[in-house]
């Protein structure tokens, strides 16, 4: 049965109604540029009807408006699609940065890189070729080799600087994540408090959803929300956040790697001590141009390794200009069998099965000719290196890259340089036992066909690489990167010239790098349309917030002047009926 005083309670919902549903409006306009904020909107239902006698039995009469829950809105699957390229965004765009990095260490544009001061050098063991006894010339092979192997081991050193600039990235995303994380337990705890009694916690709810945000720009995410409304986070198949509870990521202790001569470092679960091994995001990119950094180290130890090997090779079967040519084979005569790069006592070899040069240093070092015999006329000369072993290494990487060098005895004398061949002449003098028998000669101090067969090395394939002498370590050949005919025997940088192989890795990194700005481009717009999706649900439009406020304004204003009305109603009924006579 209603009473007399119903309309009024009628009329006050409908104000408290509208007074809740201008609130929200404020509330959505005011964080209307808040990160991660999703509009929120006031739901209402109709109150809970209440009889009333009619001569046909009783009637239902609505008692107003009731105020059922106030909600955000949120498109889930907006969020986990945002979630899931988020990760990929940040994937490519860290390895763009790496490549912008890295082209920057490698820039030939203004001709003061490695480019340009190879083709230095060649161009002087090319004047070298036509003028090897100027003095100038000489000269100019030790400045141009010196500043190719400064520019060499100067981009070296600056690829280790990024990979440690990258692990201190790796280490801060670390620890971002770890933060990240901890908060969203905090946030876990307080909505699962807050919708005890059937509330929805919608501002802290945004605020976990852009912390998630944040987390799948670092990894992969897989979030999942259990029935008391806290989050878990699934990475990879490891749990990051479980409810309440947490795993916590740390750096590994430093692991020398002596090829690169850096610190590795691994991400580790702290409360297990196992790697975590990201699938994509900042830390997966991370790990990955670590990677490729690397690989830039071991084409530098390549182009390194091949001048220590293949072009110390040709250069030892040539001779100098110094000492007399009538004394070849003495300490008094030409320099021959010298490495033009290293020390001066060690013989490099590359050994494709452990992928090192094999250094192997000598004591009491000597080097004897040993002219075939026979009755070919072009029978080569062997240049015999001989000494005892003092030591034998294993080079690989930046540790090639260190080695390299010009050979100090050539540095203080440049008439060490091999610029001039051996040529076999038959003995016509000679009879009986004697007769038709040959002996190494040189040609004259102005011959530069070694230098010709030197700078072959850096423009040339393997097969087009000349050998006019063989080299041995006591007795036994050591250089096997041959050119001519044989091109089945490995070298570190394959059959290709070292100015091949060269341009090719800049090739590569170019078109890397073109390819990640188009990759990292196409990210953006994707990115873009799916934070529209997700805007046009969840983000607050000022026109339909302003519309609603003018309708909840005059909807509260309808309710107060009906509650008036009612109210003058009801001050007739009490005051002023009963009084008969008056």
């Amino acid at each position: 049965m209603r009473s007399t005083f119903a309309g009024l309670n009628t009329m006050v919902r409908g104000i408290t109604a509208n007074q809740v549903s201008l609130d929200t409006v404020g509330h959505n306009i005011t964080n209307a540029s808040t990160d991660g904020y999703s509009r929120q909107s006031v739901n209402l239902v109709a109150a809970r009807s209440q009889a009333y006698p009619t001569v046909n039995g009783d009637a239902r009469v609505g008692s107003g408006v009731e105020t059922l829950s106030i909600t955000r809105a949120r498109n889930v699957y907006a969020d986990k699609q945002f979630w899931a390229e988020t990760a990929t965004q940040s994937y490519y765009s860290t390895k763009q940065t790496n490549y912008d990095k890295v082209e920057a260490i490698f820039d030939d544009s203004d001709n003061t890189g490695i480019q340009n001061a190879l083709s230095e050098f060649y161009n002087a063991l090319q004047d070298l070729s036509t003028g090897a006894s100027t003095a100038s010339n000489r000269t100019a092979v030790v400045e141009k080799a010196t500043n190719f192997v400064d520019k060499v081991q100067t981009a070296a050193e600056q690829m280790q600087s990024q990979i440690g600039s990258q692990y201190d990235d790796l280490s801060s995303a670390v620890t971002q994540v770890n933060a990240i994380t901890g908060q969203i337990v905090e946030l876990n705890k307080n909505i699962m408090t807050t919708e005890a009694n059937g509330a929805s916690a919608n501002d802290l709810r945004d605020q976990r959803d852009l912390l998630v945000d944040k987390l799948s720009a670092y990894t992969s995410v897989n979030v999942y929300e259990s029935s008391d409304g806290m989050y878990s986070i699934v990475s990879n198949g490891i749990t990051l956040v479980g409810g309440v509870n947490r795993l916590t990521l740390q750096m590994s202790d430093p692991i020398h790697n002596a090829d690169y001569g850096i610190n590795d470092y691994n991400i580790q679960i702290k409360e297990s001590g196992i790697n975590f091994m990201p699938t994509n995001g900042t830390m997966k990119s991370l790990q990955d141009t670590i990677a490729e950094d690397k690989g830039y180290i071991d084409d530098l130890s390549a182009i390194s390794g091949t001048f220590l090997t293949t072009f110390n090779n040709v250069h030892q079967q040539g001779a100098g200009i110094d000492g007399s040519d009538s004394k070849l084979g003495t300490s008094d005569g030409p320099s021959f069998g010298l490495n033009f790069f290293g020390d001066n006592d060690t013989v490099y070899q590359w050994d494709d099965a452990k992928q090192a040069v094999k250094a192997t240093k000598l004591n009491n070092i000597q080097r004897k000719l040993e002219p075939k015999s026979g009755t070919d006329p072009k029978a080569s000369v062997t240049v015999n290196i001989t000494g005892g072993v003092a030591s034998t290494q294993e080079l690989k990487g930046i540790n090639i890259i260190k080695e390299l060098g010009v050979n100090l005895a050539i540095k203080n004398d440049h008439n060490k340089i091999a610029a001039r061949i051996f040529k076999v002449t038959e003995d016509t003098t000679s009879t009986g036992a004697n007769a038709g028998t040959y002996s190494a000669a040189l040609n004259g101090t102005g011959d530069g066909t070694n230098a010709v067969n030197i700078a072959s090395v850096i423009n040339m394939e393997q097969k087009n690489v000349s050998n006019t002498a063989t080299v041995k370590l006591n007795g036994t050949a050591v250089n096997t990167v041959t050119g001519g005919a044989d091109t089945t025997t490995e070298r570190m940088i394959g059959t290709n010239s070292i100015n091949a192989y060269y341009n090719a890795m800049m090739s590569q990194l170019g078109s890397d790098s073109e390819s990640m700005d188009d990759k990292a481009d196409a990210q953006d717009d994707l990115i873009e349309q799916i934070t529209d999706w997700r805007s046009s649900t969840s983000g607050v439009d000022w026109n339909e917030e302003l519309s609603n406020m003018i309708m909840f304004q005059q909807g509260y204003s309808a309710c107060s002047r009906c509650l008036t009305t009612m109210d003058e109603m009801l001050d007739r009924l009490v005051n002023n009926t009963g009084e008969v006579g008056r």
